[in-house]
């Protein structure tokens, strides 16, 4: 693409032109994807994370200072969140489907039953021995399934110190349930 026409297309799109960034995801789609499935290696996923770049691109635009570079910037965010996606995506298991079975047969044994019963208890333990900040922000998110901003809105802070407050909160209860095991 021409230097002076990509540079008009990202500074209408810039300015809320639609159908100017509609041009540069035509221009640019096909270089996007390439890039997202050469870390990714699935069709599917390649084709959600390269959509998931456009829309964050159109978000972003905005803070773009060089109209000029707009391709390597597109280019840096299709790599950040293709990694991001690899990283975060389950483990594949291939199983034989006679495995699932047996496992869906299997009724929960006595032991088994005691074995939860016994992890309950030392979670309440560990619970117990938290701070109230830190339980109630734990007993949000685990148990009420409260999400990130429903938190937010509870505790009034922002969703950077409920995150701050679950990582804390957790690293809390690991040391406590490791003191109740040692005990």
């Amino acid at each position: 693409m021409e230097d002076q026409h990509l540079i008009l297309l990202v500074t209408a799109a810039q300015n809320g032109d639609r159908d100017a960034f509609g041009s540069l995801v035509v221009q640019f789609e096909s270089t996007v994807f390439a890039i997202v499935m050469k870390r990714l290696r699935n069709h599917a996923e390649a084709s959600e994370v390269t959509q998931d770049v456009f829309i964050q691109a159109m978000r972003k635009l905005s803070q773009l200072n060089a109209p000029e570079r707009f391709g390597g910037w597109l280019r840096q965010i299709a790599v950040r969140m293709s990694i991001n996606r690899a990283v975060r995506r389950p483990n594949e298991c291939i199983q034989s489907p006679d495995t699932f079975i047996v496992l869906d047969d299997d009724p929960e044994s006595p032991l088994d039953k005691m074995l939860e019963s016994e992890r309950a208890t030392e979670l309440r333990g560990g619970l117990e021995q938290l701070g109230e900040v830190d339980r109630e922000t734990l007993i949000s998110f685990y148990f009420k399934g409260q999400s990130l901003k429903e938190m937010s809105h509870e505790f009034d802070r922002p969703i950077g110190t409920i995150k701050r407050r679950l990582h804390t909160a957790r690293n809390r209860l690991r040391e406590a349930l490791l003191d109740l095991q040692s005990v």
